[in-house]
Parts: structure tokens; C-alpha cells; sequence
């Protein structure tokens, strides 16, 4: 497993962070021994949400954890305030709310990296960054940052927090893969992928924030299921959902999905290995969320990590140039 550091984290952050959006007490011990194989293949880093499962998935995994005792090597992500069907929810008091329920809900009195899962841009900057910062002097949050945040509103919040005094948004969240979005697949979302994202990347990469990526694989888009013959197929049968078909499946991106899976074929890997291996493989300071439901997708990610692509590779997969060489 690779790590890296983040600054005000006091352990290190396993390159693949483990999605928790399918855990459930349902299913208790099936969650509990997918934690257990993630964890013992070396990833100590996992993502959740307030809203993930109703709050389910964040019991879950703070039952795990307490269960295995692993607070102090556990590295825990969570996000609030999304929005509902009623209001965006980007406020003082939603932020307050939703960590109250998060740290109840995971059983601890402090959150490593507390990420906004969506923005409102209407909202000024001041009153978030001072609410957060309230539950950083407390010893509840350790690091902050914007979850599909643009650079620019990151900068924004960054700048009142360096005029202030405060502690700024040191990481960030947004989609990126391979497959270049025709629109967002959920409201409110920010991706720094394709020829729309080239300059937050520059930002990204100048910088050097930590960036937690989404959606890989582009929702399953480079799953190894999806197919230009099949994805209606797909859509209409309920394995392929819709919004993922408005978002990815453009002709661009069939073209890029036939150059992964010939790469794929060339190196002895899976299509969404290739796709796992050009996030990971890029310039700039990644920490890929992964969503691995058994033991054969927890290996399947770590030989994606271990897989390095070249410059020529990546351009060729993004269809910037005919030939890799």
C-alpha cells in the first residue's frame, strides 16, 4: 500500500480509500469482513457520509471499529451537509447538526478529514470557515475541506481564512476519471475531469492539495460491463443507471472506453484496473475512493495502484494524440 501526509492528519493516508456506502447492519457480518479485508490489505482510510444510508453506513463503521479497537489507526473521511429535497443545506447549523450526528453515529469525538459534500455558493464564505474552525479548536475535526467545491470558491474560503487566522481548506473532493462528463450525474456536483477541468487541474497539481477523487471508474462506466451495444440494454434492465448514461456515455467516451480495454488486453489487466491506474497515475496528489465489495475488487484495486502509466499512455486514453508513441 502507498500513503501519504496530510497536514494536521497524525497518521499516515492509504492512497485507496475504502467506500462505505455499501455496508448495513443488515448485512452486518458481510460489512464487517469486507472492513476486515480492506483494512488487513494495508488501506486505513475510508470515506462516508451523513447521508449515506440514513446514517446507517456511519454506524456500521464506527461499530467496526470500535469492535476492532482501531480508532487511532483508522483515518475516517465523512462529509455533511447535502442537500435534501427541501434546502441546500450549506449553513452554521447544518454543519453543526450534521457532525453532532456523524460523531454519535461513529462512536468518536474527533473526524480526520470533514468535507462538505456540496457547496452553495449563495452562502459567504466567513460564516462556514469560522463554524468549522469552532470544532477544530474543540479537538472534534482535524482537517476541513469542500467536497464538488470549485478552486476558485477554495480559494475564496482559503483567503478568509489566511486574513482570519484561521485553518483552511486543505483538501478536496471533486469527481475525476478518465470519461469526460456530458453533465453531472447528480445536482450539485463538480468535476475536474476533461477539457472542462484542465485549469483546476493546473490549480490542483500547482498547489499540491490532496485531492480525494470520485467515481473512478465513472460509475461503472469502465466496469468492463458497459458496452456501446448494450448500455440501453443496461439502463432498461437496472444495471446501468440513467443519470450515469446521460453523464458518460458519449461517443468520446466509447472511444476512450476501446483504448482502455486495449490496454487492458496489452498488460494483463481489467478495464476498470486501466481506468483506476490513469487517476492514479496523474500529477497531482490523489487519494482514489473506492467502493471494492469483496476480496477479488480489493486486489483488483491494488494491482491498479501498483500499475503506473506513462505520459504517452494517459494522453493516448484521453484521446490527445492517435498513437501512444
Amino acid at each position: 500500500m502507498e500513503f501519504g501526509n496530510i497536514a494536521n492528519v497524525d497518521k499516515p493516508v492509504s492512497r485507496l480509500v475504502q467506500g462505505t456506502i455499501m455496508l448495513s447492519f443488515a448485512e452486518e457480518e458481510y460489512s464487517f469482513d469486507l472492513l476486515d479485508q480492506v483494512y488487513d490489505a494495508g488501506i486505513n482510510t475510508f470515506d462516508s457520509a451523513h447521508l449515506y444510508g440514513g446514517g446507517e453506513c456511519e454506524r456500521v463503521l464506527g461499530r467496526w471499529i470500535e469492535d476492532r479497537g482501531l480508532r487511532r489507526e483508522i483515518v475516517i473521511l465523512t462529509k455533511c451537509c447535502h442537500m435534501n429535497a427541501d434546502r441546500a443545506r450549506v449553513t452554521p447549523y447544518d454543519i453543526s447538526s450534521d457532525l453532532h450526528d456523524s460523531l454519535a453515529r461513529l462512536n468518536t469525538d474527533y473526524v480526520d478529514l470533514y468535507l462538505l459534500h456540496r457547496d452553495d455558493v449563495r452562502v459567504p464564505v466567513a460564516p462556514i470557515m469560522d463554524t468549522l474552525n469552532q470544532y477544530i479548536s474543540a479537538g472534534n475535526l482535524g482537517v476541513i475541506g469542500g467536497s464538488n467545491w470549485t478552486h476558485d470558491r477554495i480559494e475564496r474560503a482559503n483567503l478568509y481564512a489566511a486574513t482570519s487566522g484561521q485553518q483552511p481548506f486543505t483538501v478536496s473532493s471533486p469527481n475525476f476519471s478518465l470519461a469526460e462528463q456530458a453533465e453531472p450525474p447528480w445536482r450539485g456536483c463538480i468535476s475536474i475531469s476533461g477539457k472542462d477541468g484542465a485549469d483546476a487541474r493546473s490549480w490542483y497539481q500547482e498547489n499540491q492539495m490532496p485531492l480525494f477523487t470520485w467515481s473512478s471508474i465513472a460509475s461503472g462506466f469502465f466496469s468492463g460491463r458497459v458496452s456501446r451495444d448494450n448500455y440501453e440494454t443496461l439502463a432498461e434492465q437496472g444495471l446501468f443507471d440513467e443519470s450515469s448514461v446521460r453523464a458518460y456515455c458519449t461517443d468520446d467516451n466509447f472511444d476512450r472506453l476501446d483504448r482502455v480495454e486495449e490496454l487492458a488486453n496489452e498488460k494483463g489487466l481489467s478495464i476498470p484496473q486501466v481506468a483506476l491506474a490513469y487517476v492514479l497515475s496523474q500529477p497531482l496528489n490523489i487519494f482514489a475512493l473506492v467502493g471494492a465489495r469483496n476480496g477479488d475488487e480489493i486486489r483488483a484495486n491494488l494491482q491498479a495502484l501498483d500499475t503506473k502509466l506513462t505520459a504517452e499512455e494517459m494522453a493516448w486514453l484521453n484521446l490527445e494524440r492517435p498513437e501512444r508513441s
